[in-house]
């Protein structure tokens, strides 16, 4: 049973909404522009933390984080599955536009990432962890040197304890627990570049609190006869690594001028503390209402607002807050949430789109293909895949008709949420009045005029959605 903080927050009650009225537009405590870190947990729901509520798992350092930061009450995932929200971060896009359909798909190179623009305005910049969005291999252009990156030591998919991983190309077996090396390389990169001349962004993505589970913290029997104990050791394991960085920013004199993004990329496992109606997989809330947390000391960020932001937002966003020209050839589906950060803004401008299930998800054995790799590798012997496997989705552009509907799509312009499933049933929700979304309100005729204008946007989002996958968009910038 949630404790009654939980429940209260599940059902839309605003707890604190605080802000410190800070500026973006001018210059930074601290002289040049901030470090940038960009966390994303695998699989926490909102609910899954100690500053939500939860009635055991242990998160000291999220709670932490909470208290000295700020707080989005309503953050949102771009999509309830990982490799797509991975590229609304990377885009500042639908997922669907990049052919990130669901999970395993690649991303195309052809997208403008935040990685891309930043490196152009003199970052330098690594990501480590979980990339799920293409190949792990040297010559492939879907890898992370594709997106953007100077440097990367990643897994295809989720990994656990002794993973293979694949640095800048090179196959590494390790020894120990995933999320453990993952924060060993972060702090490495970050060490690397403490000193130099260009300010530093990492994007660290963790396997965990993914299946299956292996990983633990200190004291295997941690929730001992506590229902989905494995789960929630793997949490409180991630929640001491996110310690760990944020103690050595402050051992590295880099916290004052640095923003760290906290996040997950979908709806947890468990329905009880989702946040909302169902879990991961799902377009209702519990698929996509996830935990979000920024903190950037030199501004002073601290509060909490319930005014609804999602990954898609994170791309414009930073750009704004690091005084970095926005670089968007392509059609944005996020927006620059600065102002709701500051205090400026109190309600969200811009509708949110959503959209899974167009296409099936591919599965990716993390350790299975990194492992034949390395031996080959090792061997001096070709490659053991396809070589189509490095280009997967990249030369493909299938056209879809531009009245495709298939699968479950939601056009939220707050409070009012519209589901479109399939193309032909549609349910309407008020989520500041129902956040649980049982009451379906679409055959109100109070709500006649809201039902038509609102199936005429979604319609017009999915039909812009579809002409980006067919690649319209690249054609466009030319």
């Amino acid at each position: 049973m949630l404790n009654r903080r939980v429940l209260l927050a599940a059902m839309g009650t605003v707890l604190c909404l605080t802000t410190t009225g800070v500026s973006f537009a001018a210059k930074p405590d601290t002289s040049g522009k901030p470090n940038i870190i960009l966390v994303m947990a695998d699989d926490q729901g909102w609910g899954d933390t100690g500053y939500n509520g939860h009635p055991f798992v242990q998160t000291p350092s999220l709670d932490a984080m909470a208290k000295d930061g700020f707080v989005f009450d309503r953050f949102y995932a771009g999509a309830p599955v990982c490799s797509p929200t991975r590229a609304s971060v990377m885009t500042g896009r639908n997922p669907n536009r990049a052919k990130v359909t669901n999970h395993g798909r690649y991303m195309r190179p052809h997208e403008q990432t935040i990685a891309e623009t930043l490196k152009a305005a003199g970052y330098v910049t690594g990501i480590f962890g979980k990339v799920h969005l293409g190949s792990g291999q040297p010559d492939s252009p879907c890898n992370p040197s594709g997106m953007g990156f100077d440097e990367w030591v990643i897994g295809l998919n989720f990994f656990d304890n002794d993973p293979y991983l694949s640095r800048m190309g090179k196959i590494e077996h390790r020894q120990g627990k995933g999320s453990v090396i993952l924060m060993d390389d972060t702090l490495d990169f970050l060490k690397k570049h403490k000193d130099g001349d260009k300010p530093i962004f990492t994007v660290v993505w963790f396997p965990s609190p993914h299946a299956p589970h292996a990983e633990v913290p200190d004291g295997s029997s941690l929730y001992k006869g506590k229902p989905n104990a494995a789960y929630y050791r793997e949490i409180t394991l991630l929640d001491q690594q996110v310690g760990r960085l944020r103690r050595a920013l402050r051992d590295m004199g880099m916290a004052e001028n640095t923003i760290v993004w906290y996040c997950s990329d979908n709806g947890g496992l468990v329905k009880e503390t989702s946040g909302g109606r169902e879990k991961k997989g799902s377009i209702y809330e519990g698929g996509l209402r996830v935990p979000g947390i920024i903190e950037w000391p030199a501004r002073k960020l601290k509060g909490r607002t319930a005014v609804p932001v999602a990954t898609f937002d994170i791309y414009p966003t930073l750009l704004a807050m690091a005084g970095v020209e926005l670089y968007a050839p392509h059609p944005l589906d996020g927006m620059d949430v600065s102002g709701i950060i500051s205090g400026s803004v109190s309600e969200r401008s811009k509708p949110m789109g959503f959209w899974h299930k167009l296409q099936g998800g591919q599965g990716t054995r993390s350790d299975q293909i990194q492992k034949a790799i390395m031996e080959k590798q090792q061997a001096g012997a070709p490659l053991p895949h396809d070589p189509k496997r490095v280009r997967k989705d990249v030369d493909e552009f299938p056209q879809f008709p531009e009245e495709t509907t298939t699968g479950h799509a939601a056009w939220t312009d707050w409070p009012w949420k519209l589901h479109r499933i399939n193309g032909t049933k549609f349910e309407l929700y008020n989520l500041s009045d129902d956040p649980m979304e049982k009451t379906d309100l679409s055959q109100n005729p109070q709500q006649t005029k809201r039902v038509k204008r609102m199936k005429q946007e979604l319609d017009t989002w999915m039909r812009s959605v579809i002409r980006s996958i067919n690649g319209k968009d690249y054609q466009e910038t030319k």
